[in-house]
């Protein structure tokens, strides 16, 4: 039997064992975590909307409505017309021809990655992608190529010799570094070569682009350009599921095929209605994704002015590159002592050697929470 104990041991000798706050109230830059008052910036609500009064109320309502349970799978009898509507609205709103629920991102990348590429298919993927592209890749029992970061360079000679069906998945905005995928290039190798093409904008999705619909939507690629979209409700829509959005045929063969979505619970319809509220407000306010993005410019100028090594992002994703385990530890604790909040960021999350504090900003925000965050950093610093 293995050492199970040992291994504890060893992940907190390595500085990667990793604990669980306890928050209370609800999710706000001011929370309660493990008790104590703390000024957060790690949270991906982006646009502030997971506490909003109308988000809130839609979903009591909708509770008084339709209860609270999902019941069944979609395809016995928990496809509600609350799920129905909005995979109508989200649809609409990244401009593709039909939309499926999934009940987490997670699921949704497990499931959609696996039906799409099976034995015998060659799967690209960009090697930061996030966890559930890795795994849902593996699933697939397809050939995998994880290929350098955004290296089209790369990836085109390989996209040109592999024979057969080709599968290229790539997140939008990178998680754990904020920076962007090469769509509009990416887009261009998949139709030469004959790829499919899947896009995760989980954190793209509601920030970025003219309406809010992410990259694709700020890039102004078509349903064409971009098959497959997938998207999480959960961050910047503040509710909770995902979707993967784009031509007839594909959603319904998805309907066929996903694992994830034919084998478990719906979600429940009040949330389904809750998001509905979410995206008028993303329709109605894009003061909030402007906001934001105004933030994240006086962080990154107070940042760099003190000495910190920011990464090449634009979106609320601002990682400070520290390096050492440990160090990256020490100084989101001393951050917390101030009460600040802030992650710390190890492997194999991000590549050995690159741990981060990772500072996430949103329009619930004000310029003095930032101005308190560059304080603290000043007084932290190495």
């Amino acid at each position: 039997m293995r050492d199970f104990q040992a291994e504890l041991q060893q992940r907190r000798q390595d500085g990667l064992y990793r604990k669980r706050r306890l928050i209370d109230g609800p999710q706000q830059p001011r929370l309660s975590a493990d008790g104590q008052p703390q000024l957060a910036f790690c949270s991906n609500d982006y646009l502030g909307l997971a506490s909003h009064p109308r988000v809130r109320q839609q979903l009591i309502d909708a509770v008084a409505e339709q209860g609270v349970g999902g019941g069944s799978s979609h395809l016995i009898c928990g496809h509600h017309q609350a799920h129905h509507e909005l995979e109508q609205r989200l649809a609409r709103f990244t401009g593709r021809s039909a939309a499926l629920l999934f009940s987490t991102g997670y699921m949704a990348n497990l499931g959609v990655i696996s039906a799409l590429a099976g034995r015998g298919d060659t799967i690209f993927s960009d090697r930061l992608n996030h966890a559930s592209i890795v795994d849902g890749a593996i699933l697939s029992r397809a050939k995998v190529h994880r290929y350098p970061h955004n290296d089209l360079e790369w990836l085109a000679p390989r996209l040109a010799q592999t024979p057969g069906h080709k599968l290229v998945v790539t997140d939008g905005v990178f998680s754990m570094d904020g920076d962007l995928a090469p769509l509009r290039e990416l887009a261009g190798l998949c139709r030469t070569y004959n790829a499919l093409l899947m896009v995760d904008d989980a954190h793209g999705i509601g920030v970025l682009g003219r309406h809010g619909g992410g990259l694709v939507d700020q890039l102004g690629l078509s349903e064409q350009e971009v098959p497959l979209l997938m998207g999480t409700l959960g961050k910047a829509l503040g509710t909770g599921g995902a979707f993967v959005a784009g031509p007839e045929l594909l959603i319904d063969y998805l309907v066929q095929k996903a694992r994830s979505y034919i084998y478990t619970t719906a979600m429940p319809p009040a949330l389904a209605s809750a998001t509905c509220a979410s995206l008028d407000l993303v329709a109605r306010e894009p003061e909030r994704r402007e906001h934001v993005l105004a933030l994240v410019r006086r962080f990154r100028a107070g940042a760099t002015a003190l000495g910190y090594q920011l990464l090449p992002s634009a979106t609320p994703i601002q990682p400070i590159l520290v390096g050492d385990n440990q160090t990256a530890l020490e100084l989101s604790a001393r951050l917390e002592a101030r009460g600040i909040l802030v992650g710390a960021i190890r492997p194999p999350t991000v590549p050995a050697g690159e741990a981060r504090l990772r500072v996430t900003l949103t329009a619930s925000h004000t310029e003095a929470d930032v101005q308190r965050l560059l304080d603290a950093l000043a007084e932290v610093r190495p």
